[in-house]
């Protein structure tokens, strides 16, 4: 029994009854608009006075809703209506404007149903309840007997009249039953008319493949600008500590090369949080590093953290690389530098060549005879160097090899294309 009087009067039946009333209220413009067809051709000048009337606008009225629920943003008022009221799961209704013209046609379908389920809904509930008040108090007032106008005879029994509070509640228990019913034929037909097209599914997909690749991207750049920086500050630190007394020519260079960094990758971060920022707010100037601008610089900053680095370029310049490559490049350039100072020690051997259409980057350095240990969320760095290979149609090859630790890659020249 409770969960009976659940189904007709729970907070989910009232919700629902509710958005039968606002389908109910949506639906009056479009019923007055109908009585202005019905009344000339009836001859009524009041087609309110009579039922039959009314009916007749609201079933011309409906046409004229099916024909507005065309506009595009029908369908995503519809959804937050239904959302808000009905109990549907969020993810088995579509956002936004229909796409296709199956998705259009649904949407007229439910907005149609709503009108018209909303319109009788709403009726009833405007003239019943009064009804049946009235039809429960008839045995408590007499003034109220007297009152009434053509009170059926039966009423005038003295059994009928007792009655007559029995059939008012079983008016009010047969409104809520009915708005029950409706709301729960709406809920169920809402995924089905309102739910997601293929060609939804398709822009949401595309939207959340979008999001991961900024998201993978800005933790990329960040790994691989900013790790970069605090490896090669940390290792310059760490060496300007260790000579501090007699060699202070090297401190400054250290120090020197820390301030570079700093300032290098505090501009370099600038730009890569950009990509969080708002539309409203303006964006950052900082240019991407690329191997043109600042290969000798990564070199340089390097060299002061105590890598001793060679480095060669075979018939290649750096200005006349695509910039998307010259780019890419770089950050691969620096994530291989980046490991060498963690993880080498000592030197490294950095060769940039041109093979034929392709940037050809090879990087090799003896492999310490005790590996450190693996930092905890490490282990990012080839993974992100493969990554960006890839993505511009690229391979990377690494693993030791003979008593050496190799790392090489190969980036097409029209990437950038």
């Amino acid at each position: 029994m409770r969960g009976f009087w659940r189904a007709l009067f729970g907070r989910r039946a009232r919700r629902r009854w509710i958005h039968l009333i606002l389908g109910g209220a949506l639906a009056m413009p479009y019923v007055l608009v109908g009585s202005v067809v019905i009344g000339p051709l009836t001859g009524v000048s009041d087609v309110f006075t009579s039922l039959t009337l009314q009916l007749g606008s609201f079933a011309v009225g409906l046409p004229l809703a099916a024909v507005t629920a065309l506009f595009p943003l029908t369908r995503p008022i519809s959804v937050a209506a239904v959302r808000a009221l009905c109990g549907v799961p969020a993810d088995a209704l579509a956002d936004g404007p229909p796409r296709s013209r199956a998705a259009r046609g649904r949407t007229v379908a439910w907005f149609t149903l709503h009108l018209g389920f909303g319109g009788v809904l709403s009726g009833m509930t405007l003239a019943l309840p009064p009804f049946a008040v009235t039809l429960m108090a008839l045995p408590l007032f007499a003034g109220l007997r007297d009152s009434a106008l053509a009170l059926p005879e039966v009423l005038h029994h003295t059994w009928a009249l007792a009655l007559t509070p029995v059939a008012g509640a079983a008016m009010l228990v047969a409104l809520a039953g009915c708005a029950a019913v409706a709301g729960a034929l709406l809920a169920r037909w809402a995924p089905v008319l309102l739910g997601p097209t293929p060609a939804d599914r398709l822009a949401a997909a595309e939207r959340r493949a979008a999001d991961l690749a900024v998201r993978n991207r800005l933790a990329r750049e960040l790994h691989d600008s900013v790790g970069h920086a605090l490896s090669a500050v940390t290792l310059q630190a760490s060496a300007a500590r260790r000579v501090l007394d007699h060699d202070p020519e090297f401190v400054r260079e250290a120090l020197a090369a820390i301030e570079d960094t700093t300032r290098r990758t505090v501009g370099e971060l600038d730009a890569v949080l950009g990509v969080l920022r708002e539309a409203g707010d303006p964006a950052s100037t900082a240019p991407a590093p690329t191997l043109a601008a600042d290969l000798d610089g990564l070199l340089s900053r390097t060299r002061a953290g105590g890598l001793r680095v060679q480095a060669d370029a075979v018939a290649l310049d750096p200005a006349a690389l695509p910039p998307l490559v010259s780019r890419e490049a770089y950050r691969i350039v620096q994530e291989v530098l980046s490991n060498a100072l963690r993880h080498a020690g000592t030197s490294l051997t950095l060769r940039l060549a041109r093979d034929g259409d392709d940037l050809l980057i090879t990087a090799e350095n003896p492999l310490p005879p005790h590996p450190p240990r693996t930092r905890p969320g490490g282990g990012h760095g080839l993974r992100g160097i493969a990554d960006r290979a890839r993505l511009l149609g690229g391979t990377t090859e690494a693993g030791p090899e003979r008593g050496s630790w190799r790392v090489t890659v190969r980036l097409p020249l029209k990437a950038s294309a």
